[in-house]
C-alpha cells in the first residue's frame, strides 16, 4: 500500500531542479535505512547534476548516562552545518528520528537568532512525521518554518471526521492506548487515579480531539491511515471474492476446501487483480509488481507564534499522471522562512554564471562549485550556466554583452555613400580632363609639339587612360556576375597597354636621338614601326595571361563573412590568387622598364624628347603600385576595392598629368612656343 521509493526520488529530484538548489546537505539517521537511503539517493543527485555539500549521520538517541555526554551531544550541533551556502537541507528519518534531531538542534543552540539551523529551507521524506507530544510538544520549532515534506497521498475519507468527534476514552471499552492518548495530548488526570494522585485536573471525556492544535494531532486521515484504510477493505475484497469462489464450489458439491480453513498465501492471487472504489472515490487496484501505484503530497510546514504549526499541500507527485504533470508544486502557496522575506531562496555553491559567460570548474572542488568567465571571441552563451559557449551563424555576429547573435548587414562600396561618391566624382573629374586633353591634341594636331612626339601613340596612350579612368567605375557597385568578370582583366589589359605606350614613347626618344648620330645603324628603327611592335607585343603578353586566368577559373560574386565582424562583404572572389598577382606583377615589370629607359634618356635635348616627363609619371605610378600590395593585403571589406580604386585613379591620374599637362600649358596658355623656330632655337 506505499508507494515505491522511486517515485519519492523522483519526487525530491524534480523540487531541487525546480527551485534550482543544486548544492544540497543530507541529514539522514544513523541506521541502515538511513544508509539506504543515501547510497540510493546520491546517484540520482549526481545524475542531475546536483551536489551534496555535506552528509550527516543523526544519532539515534534519547537517554545519556553522564552530564558530559549530555553536552558532548548538544555542544554539536553547530558542526553540523558546514557549508553556510548550503540553504536546502534533506533530511531522511523515521518520526522518532525527528523527535531526537528536534532535541538536538534545540539544546545545541536554542532560541538563537543567528542560528545556523535557521535560514535553511528543510525537505522532509515520507518516513518524517512532524508529531510533538509528551515533554516537546511546547518547543519552538522555528527552524523547521516553511519546511517542505513528503507525505502519502491522502484523501478525506467519509464518516472519518465525524467518528473522530464523536471519539472518547469511555465509548471504546478496553482500550488502553487511547486512555493514555487522551491523558497525554490533553493533560489531564483519568479519573480513578483522582484519589490517587490529588489533583484537580480530570479528565471529563468530553474533551474534543478536533480542539487540539496540528502538532499533537492532525483531524485529517493522514497518508500512512489511508494506507492502512485501503489496505483493511483490500482484504475484505478478496475475502468476499475467495467466500464467493468457495461458495460456487460447494453449491458445485467441490468441498475439498472450507472457507474457515484459509491461508494467507490464498489472498496473493485475488488481491493482485483486485479492483474496488473506496468511500473518498478513489479507485484503489494494484499492477503487475502488486504495488499500489500512488504517488505522494508535497506539504510546507507554517509555525505560529503559540508554538503550534499547520501543515498547507503545495503541490503533488504522481507517476500516473501524463507527461509533463507528474511533478506539480504551486510555489505562491508555500510560505518560506522569515528570514528569506517570501523571497525564493537560493542554495547553490556558485552564483549562476549570467548569459555571456560559461562556465569554468574550479580545481579539487565538487562540478556545482565554479567560476564564471566571459565568453571568447566570437562566441556567445544565451543561457544561464552554460557548460560553453557556442558559435553563432556565418550570418549573423555576437552582440556587446555576448549574449545573443544578431544578424550581420551586406555591405559593398557603392555611388550611394560617401566614400564611393568621392571616388566616383574623381574618377569622372579626371574622365572630363582625359576627354579635354584628347580634344586639345586633336584640335592642336599640326602644331609642332604635337607632331614631335608621335601622334598615333599619344591618342593610344590618351584612350587607354580615357578607360582607366571609366574601368575604376566597375568596381563602385554590388558585384555581379558581368563585372566580376570583367572588371580585374579590363584593369590589367587597359594599364598594360598604358604602359606600352609609355614605354613605346620613351624608346621612340631614345632611338630618335641615337638615329642622329652619324653613321648610327639605328636609323632603320626609326618610325612608327617599333612604336607599334612595342605596344602590340607588351599588350597581346597581357592579353594572353587575362585569357588563360579566365579560360581556367574566372572570378565569381561571392560573400565574405569572415573579414569583418559585425558585416558580410559583398565581393568578387578572384578565383586562384596568383593570377591576379602575375597580372599585377607583369605590368609592374612594364612600368619598371619604363621608369629605366625614361631615367636614362632624360638629359637628352628637350627639343626631341618627353623623358623628364615621363620618369616623374613613371616614379608616380611606380610608387603607387608598390605601396598598393601591403594596402590590399592589410584592408578588410570594401575598403579593399577602395585601395584599388584609389591606386586606378592616382597612377592615371600621374600620367596624365605629368606626361600632357605641360603640353596642354603650352598649346592653351603659350602658343607663341609652340612653333618650329623656337623649337630649332632650343635645340
Amino acid at each position: 500500500m506505499v508507494p515505491n521509493e522511486d517515485h519519492q526520488y523522483m519526487g525530491i529530484l524534480q523540487l531541487l531542479l525546480h527551485f534550482g538548489w543544486t548544492w544540497v546537505g543530507l541529514f539522514a539517521v544513523d541506521d541502515e535505512s538511513g544508509e539506504r537511503f543515501v547510497q540510493a539517493m546520491e546517484p540520482w543527485l549526481s545524475h542531475s547534476e546536483i551536489c551534496l555539500a555535506f552528509i550527516r549521520r543523526v544519532p539515534k538517541q534519547f537517554f545519556w548516562n553522564t552530564f558530559d555526554d549530555f553536552h558532548a551531544f548538544a555542544s554539536n550541533a553547530e558542526g553540523y552545518f558546514p557549508d553556510s551556502k548550503a540553504r536546502a537541507l534533506l533530511f531522511y528519518g523515521e518520526s522518532m528520528g525527528v523527535v531526537a534531531f528536534a532535541i538536538f538542534m534545540f539544546l545545541g543552540d536554542p532560541g538563537s537568532k543567528e542560528s545556523a539551523a535557521l535560514g535553511k529551507v528543510w525537505i522532509m521524506t515520507v518516513q518524517t512525521d512532524f508529531i510533538l507530544t509528551g515533554h516537546i510538544k511546547g518547543w519552538d520549532l522555528q527552524f523547521f518554518q516553511g519546511a517542505l515534506s513528503f507525505t502519502v497521498h491522502t484523501m478525506e475519507v467519509l464518516g472519518f471526521k465525524t467518528f473522530l468527534q464523536h471519539l472518547n476514552p469511555d465509548s471504546t471499552q478496553g482500550d488502553g492506548f487511547l486512555r493514555i492518548f487522551w491523558e497525554q495530548v490533553f493533560d489531564c488526570t483519568p479519573s480513578n487515579r483522582l484519589e490517587l494522585l490529588k489533583k484537580d485536573d480530570t479528565c471529563t471525556g468530553m474533551e474534543k480531539l478536533e480542539s487540539l492544535p496540528y502538532p499533537v494531532f492532525e483531524i485529517l486521515m493522514t497518508g500512512h491511515s489511508y494506507g492502512i484504510y485501503n489496505a483493511v477493505y483490500a482484504v475484505a475484497h478478496a475475502l468476499n471474492a475467495l467466500r464467493s469462489r468457495f461458495k460456487h464450489r460447494a453449491m458445485t458439491g467441490d468441498r475439498r476446501f472450507g472457507f474457515p480453513h484459509i491461508q494467507p498465501w490464498q489472498l496473493h492471487q485475488i488481491l493482485q487483480v483486485i479492483s474496488f472504489n473506496n468511500s473518498a472515490g478513489e479507485i484503489i487496484s494494484f499492477d503487475k509488481n502488486r504495488e499500489r501505484k500512488d504517488g505522494f503530497d508535497i506539504m510546507n510546514l507554517v509555525t505560529f507564534p503559540n508554538k503550534s504549526f499547520g501543515s498547507i499541500k503545495v503541490g503533488r507527485v504522481d507517476p500516473n499522471a501524463l507527461e509533463g504533470n507528474k511533478f506539480i508544486i504551486d510555489e505562491d502557496m508555500i510560505v518560506w522562512q522569515a528570514s528569506f522575506n517570501q523571497v525564493l531562496p537560493l542554495s547553490v555553491c556558485s552564483d549562476s554564471c549570467p548569459p555571456g559567460y560559461q562556465k569554468k570548474k574550479k580545481e579539487g572542488e565538487k562540478f556545482c562549485c565554479y567560476d564564471c568567465t566571459p565568453c571568447p571571441e566570437g562566441k556567445i552563451s544565451n543561457q544561464k550556466d552554460m557548460e560553453d559557449c557556442i558559435k553563432c551563424s556565418v550570418d549573423q555576429y555576437p552582440s556587446k554583452d555576448k549574449d545573443r547573435c544578431l544578424p550581420k548587414i551586406i555591405t559593398f562600396l557603392s555611388f550611394e555613400e560617401p566614400l564611393g561618391a568621392s571616388l566616383a566624382s574623381v574618377a569622372v573629374s579626371f574622365l572630363l580632363a582625359t576627354i579635354w586633353v584628347l580634344g586639345t591634341f586633336v584640335a592642336h594636331r599640326a602644331t609642332p609639339i604635337v607632331k614631335a612626339n608621335n601622334q598615333d601613340i599619344t591618342y593610344a596612350l590618351l584612350l587607354s587612360l580615357l578607360f582607366c579612368f571609366l574601368c575604376s567605375l566597375l568596381f563602385l557597385r554590388q558585384p555581379k556576375k558581368e563585372t566580376c568578370f570583367l572588371r580585374q582583366a579590363a584593369f590589367g589589359i587597359i594599364f598594360s597597354v598604358a604602359v606600352s605606350c609609355v614605354l613605346a614613347k620613351t624608346t621612340t626618344v631614345v632611338v630618335a636621338f641615337m638615329a642622329t648620330k652619324p653613321g648610327s645603324t639605328m636609323r632603320k628603327w626609326v618610325g612608327k614601326r617599333l612604336a607599334n611592335f612595342i605596344v602590340f607585343s607588351c599588350s597581346f603578353l597581357q592579353v594572353n595571361i587575362c585569357a588563360v586566368w579566365l579560360g581556367i577559373s574566372p572570378p565569381f560574386p561571392d560573400f565574405d563573412t569572415q573579414s569583418l565582424t559585425t558585416e558580410i562583404v559583398a565581393e568578387c572572389n578572384e578565383g586562384p590568387v596568383p593570377f591576379f598577382y602575375i597580372v599585377l606583377g607583369y605590368m609592374g615589370l612594364l612600368s619598371l622598364i619604363s621608369l629605366i629607359v625614361a631615367f636614362l634618356a632624360r638629359k637628352l635635348p628637350d627639343s626631341f624628347n618627353e623623358a623628364k616627363f615621363i620618369t616623374f609619371s613613371m616614379l608616380i605610378f611606380c610608387s603607387v603600385w608598390m605601396s598598393f600590395v601591403p594596402s590590399y593585403l592589410s584592408t578588410k571589406g570594401k575598403y579593399t576595392v577602395a585601395v584599388e580604386i584609389f591606386s586606378i585613379l592616382s597612377s592615371s591620374a600621374g600620367l596624365l598629368g605629368c606626361i600632357f599637362f605641360p603640353k596642354c600649358y603650352i598649346i592653351v596658355l603659350r602658343p607663341e612656343l609652340n612653333t618650329k623656330g623656337i623649337i630649332r632655337r632650343q635645340n
